[in-house]
């Protein structure tokens, strides 16, 4: 093993130390994507520092058609990563990857729009970034954070916090709840939106006297209701 690099030789026995289906040092070193990504970008990035911005591109291309994983060659990335499986992992020019990071498949730091300058994620050490999870514009996540599958993140998250939701929520930090999340009662951003703009309808009617509107719906659980009575009623008249 005298012909590795201190990195590769890091982030090998770092997949030893967190994957029950790692078997060996060599078996790690030749077959897993998310190894050999990381070591074909240490290349690109080294030659994209170099100038040689073309043969940069072509490396990470190369990497993405082997690995499925792509990372910009100007993304910055630390020590002892490891992303697991892989498959549709994209990492943006602009972020930057600390040290001891797990990112599963699916994962995105992205960005938001066309700015110019600092655009992706900063991920600090020791964050695990679940399956399918999105960290997208130019902030930070916290060291020792964790990201839930799924997960779409907008905003800073503060250390040793826990995110999960569409948008990013925090529910817990320093291992304590912040946020009583309800698994089975999730707020429905559209049906709420929709009791908002059914209420001011409701004003204008009461203010004018003029019925306008079939529904009235004054409150989130009223509208839900009578959807609800509504879909009943076409059903049993499909029935007959």
């Amino acid at each position: 093993m005298c012909f590795l690099d201190s990195y590769s030789k890091e982030e090998v026995k770092t997949v030893l130390e967190i994957d029950p289906a790692a078997k060996s040092f060599w078996q790690v070193y030749f077959t897993y994507p998310g190894v050999k990504a990381l070591r074909m970008h240490r290349r690109a990035h080294k030659l994209m520092q170099k100038g040689f911005s073309g043969l940069a591109h072509y490396v990470a291309y190369r990497a993405r058609k082997k690995t499925g994983i792509e990372i910009h060659p100007s993304a910055k990335i630390g020590r002892r990563v490891f992303i697991d499986h892989g498959e549709g992992v994209v990492i943006g020019e602009t972020a930057e990857v600390g040290n001891d990071v797990v990112i599963y498949q699916g994962v995105t730091l992205g960005g938001t729009g066309k700015e110019r300058g600092k655009r992706h994620p900063t991920i600090q050490d020791r964050v695990v970034l679940s399956a399918g999870s999105k960290v997208l514009g130019p902030f930070t996540i916290g060291h020792d954070s964790k990201i839930g599958a799924g997960s779409i993140v907008l905003k800073e998250v503060p250390p040793h916090s826990t995110v999960v939701g569409v948008p990013g929520r925090i529910v817990k930090q320093y291992g304590q709840k912040v946020l009583q999340l309800d698994q089975v009662a999730i707020p429905d951003p559209i049906i709420e939106e929709l009791a908002r703009l059914s209420r001011r309808v409701c004003e204008l009617e009461n203010h004018t006297g003029i019925k306008t509107c079939q529904y009235s719906y004054t409150d989130e659980q009223d509208m839900v209701a009578k959807l609800k009575e509504e879909a009943e009623n076409s059903a049993k008249t499909v029935k007959e």
